[in-house]
């Protein structure tokens, strides 16, 4: 199949698939006489594999480990497991971080009068200031 049909087939946009063969994440597919890109069905399952990884927030080099693995029978699941809870790790600390941003902004929001005077402490806080920004 070309490449339009295995990114209609693994749900991975032609750019991409050419991403992922630039930067080595794949294999780039064989050519035919007039150089166009053939992909078969382990491909497209590779494609797929990365599509559901990415999907999951896992970056690029964790995605490429996880296809290494994958791909090894011969492979320890305790390595696999290992880079799925550092990713869970990851991602707690992010959630976390967000929610204490999404906190903070509600605070700011509840202490904005939101009416027609110019005092905001939302600029206020956004200015690492208590008071207005003057200007000399």
């Amino acid at each position: 199949m070309n490449i339009g049909e295995a990114a209609l087939a693994s749900g991975v946009s032609a750019k991409m698939i050419r991403y992922y063969e630039e930067i080595g994440l794949i294999t780039p597919a064989a050519r035919t006489g007039n150089n166009y890109r053939t992909y078969g069905g382990d491909q497209v399952h590779v494609l797929r594999f990365i599509k559901r990884a990415r999907s999951l927030g896992f970056s690029l080099e964790e995605t490429q480990a996880l296809l290494k693995l994958w791909q090894d029978r011969s492979r320890e699941s305790a390595a696999v497991k290992d880079i799925a809870t550092t990713h869970i790790d990851d991602l707690e600390r992010r959630i976390a971080e967000m929610q204490g941003m999404v906190k903070t902004l509600k605070h700011l929001a509840h202490c904005c009068g939101g009416n027609d005077r110019p005092d905001c402490p939302i600029l206020d806080d956004l200015a690492g200031s208590a008071s207005p920004a003057h200007t000399d």
